[in-house]
This record gives C-alpha cells, sequence and structure tokens, in this order.
C-alpha cells in the first residue's frame, strides 16, 4: 500500500484454533501501523479469543446461525449490513475465504481487499488472493503473508493474548476445587476435536494418565460439550485412579490460565492444542487427517506426531475407510516423546 492504513478490517470468522493462528497478523499490523484501528469479524465461539486480544480495537460478531432462516436472514442482513459499512476501511484482509466471509469482505468499503493464498468457494472473485513465499508453509505465515501485502513488517511472530486477572484468579479457584495442588506438575489433555477422526482413543489417554501418574505428574482433561463429557466419564471408568476432569468447567480465558502453567498439552488437531502452542507451553499434537507442515504446533512441529498411514493428511472429517484414523499412534510413541522433550 502506498499511504499508510488508518482503518484496517480482518474478516477470520472461525474455528478457534484458525482464529488463534490468525492472531499474529494483529500484532504485526499493530507493530507496523500503531495509529490504524483494526476491526475483527469473527463468529461467536472464537468471540473470547479475541477479548484477550490487547491489539483489536473493535470486534463485530457474525451470527451465523441467525442467517440460516429466510426470515432471519430477512431480520439480520440489514443491521449487519450497516455495522460492516459503519466506516470505510483502508485495506480489508479475508482470512477464512470462503463464501460468508467473501460476502462480508464484499459489504465492506474498501478498495482494497485482499485474500489468504488458497481462496475457495468464489471468494477470490470478491478479494486478491495473496501467494507469497509460505504459500505451501505453516497457516499462520500464510496469513502473515495478507498482512505483509499491505506493508507490514514481520520481524518476529507474537500471539497476542492476556488473560484477564480475574479469569486467571477464577482458574485457580477452579482447579483448586477439582482437586489440583500447585506443587504437582501436571499435564493437559485435550480429549476432543470436531473430527471424530482428529479425536484419540480414550484408552489411549487411560494408558497414558496411568503413566504420567506413576512419573508423578497429574493428568488433566478439557475439552467442551456433551461428546467431551462422555469421553472424559469413559477414560475415568477404565483407571483406578481417574484424572482431574476440568470438560466444561472453564471458558477460553480460564483455559488459557490452565494450559500457561502446563508442564504440556497432549491432543489432536484442535484449538485447544493450538492455544497451548500459542502461550508457548510445550505440545504434542497427535495427527491423522491433516498434516504438520500446515496445522502443526506453530514453533513446535517437532513435537508432531503424525500417524503411519499412507492416507494420512487426507483432509476429510471422516475417515472414508471406517478405521479410526489416530488409533495407530501408539501411547508408547508419547511417551518416548515426552521422554525426549525433558
Amino acid at each position: 500500500m502506498t499511504n499508510t492504513p488508518k482503518n484496517i478490517m480482518v474478516v477470520k470468522l472461525s474455528a478457534i484454533g484458525d482464529v488463534i493462528h490468525a492472531l499474529p497478523v494483529s500484532y504485526a499490523i499493530k507493530e507496523t501501523f500503531p495509529n490504524a484501528k483494526l476491526t475483527w469479524v469473527v463468529e461467536p465461539p472464537a468471540y473470547d479469543i479475541l477479548k484477550m486480544n490487547p491489539y483489536i480495537d473493535r470486534i463485530i460478531l457474525f451470527h451465523k446461525k441467525e442467517f440460516k432462516t429466510f426470515m432471519g436472514f430477512i431480520k439480520k442482513f440489514f443491521p449487519f449490513k450497516r455495522e460492516i459499512q459503519e466506516e470505510p476501511y483502508d485495506a480489508v484482509l479475508d482470512l477464512q475465504g470462503l463464501f460468508k466471509s467473501a460476502a462480508i469482505a464484499y459489504f465492506a468499503q474498501s478498495d482494497v481487499k485482499l485474500g489468504i493464498c488458497n481462496m475457495r468457494e468464489m471468494s477470490n472473485h470478491v478479494s486478491r488472493p495473496v501467494i507469497g513465499k509460505h504459500a505451501h508453509g505453516h497457516i499462520v505465515e500464510r496469513y502473515l503473508d495478507t498482512a505483509r501485502a499491505i506493508g507490514c513488517k514481520v520481524e518476529k511472530v507474537v500471539f497476542p493474548m492476556e488473560i484477564p486477572k480475574g479469569e486467571a484468579e477464577q482458574a485457580q479457584t477452579i482447579m483448586q476445587r477439582a482437586g489440583m495442588r500447585e506443587d504437582v506438575p501436571y499435564v493437559v489433555f485435550a480429549i476432543g476435536a470436531n473430527w471424530p477422526n482428529k479425536r484419540w482413543t480414550v484408552d489411549n489417554f487411560a494408558l497414558l494418565s496411568d503413566w504420567l501418574y506413576n512419573m508423578n505428574v497429574m493428568p488433566v482433561i478439557v475439552g467442551n460439550g456433551v461428546v467431551d463429557e462422555q469421553r472424559a466419564r469413559d477414560i475415568e471408568a477404565m483407571i483406578e485412579i481417574p484424572p482431574i476432569n476440568l470438560v466444561n468447567k472453564t471458558n477460553w480465558a480460564q483455559l488459557a490460565h490452565v494450559i500457561k502453567n502446563a508442564r504440556l498439552v497432549v491432543g489432536g488437531d484442535t484449538g485447544v492444542v493450538h492455544l497451548a502452542a500459542a502461550l508457548e507451553t510445550r505440545t504434542i499434537m497427535l495427527m491423522g487427517p491433516t498434516d504438520a507442515n500446515r496445522n502443526g504446533p506453530y514453533n513446535q512441529t517437532e513435537n508432531a506426531i503424525e500417524v503411519d498411514r499412507p492416507c494420512k493428511a487426507c483432509w476429510k472429517r471422516a475417515c472414508p475407510l471406517n478405521t479410526d484414523c489416530l488409533e495407530k499412534i501408539t501411547v508408547r510413541q508419547v511417551e518416548e516423546k515426552i521422554v525426549s522433550m525433558n
């Protein structure tokens, strides 16, 4: 860009892990253009993640579910459009690259609309894809290429997140009530994932829990929703000393505090594990349908364990072969990885 931007919009709506991956874009923008106003459009599930980011000046919520019915669309479209068009932007960065984000970018008032390298669902007709030097690299760097395209210098990659003091204190209370002790180190198990084939088996989590207890390390289960609740119960039923169960007991800010103070986080390619990597907590990511080069724990890709299958990195939400994708990643492999990290 020839002029210094004063007003920039980022469109990155979901999912949690993807929004976390995009956070360094906000840091790059503010480091290069400290006086610029940064607006971010996001869906409600990732709102709490952005609230911890001190570099974002304004958050616009996109309630996708409210647009799915005809009456909902009629009722919500014009108020949302007015919110998007409340002020003009010097640049709009579509980091989602889908139809829903393209629609938002389309209505935003800006002469500069850029997107990620792999735009889909016709979104490249609204925003120009940025094919940067990291187009085949990690998704964090792909997002940062769009920031570089508007003149941002990226001297270091920073995930800006500040955990509010009150949330950290509440997290401490939750941890104590659950039976955690400050003098006992703990490892966090991220037992869930949106894609079924990103979940490691409950049997393996149970075996790893036993191993950690024998190492005088406390296993702590985290997650959200009814599926994770059931998986946690299954794990608890398999072992004599159940792990600490924090499923559905924390919000994202409180969970960030739990993760930040953990010795290690173990789980699949999911938001909790990417949050751990962003907080610079040691992270072991168990990967099957996605690949470490693009989605592994940022700055820790050596700690990714990819399944030994010829079909790995298929990028399918459910296995077309009806196999348990991550089942071939053994507890022994994870134990050896943990030992090698100490």
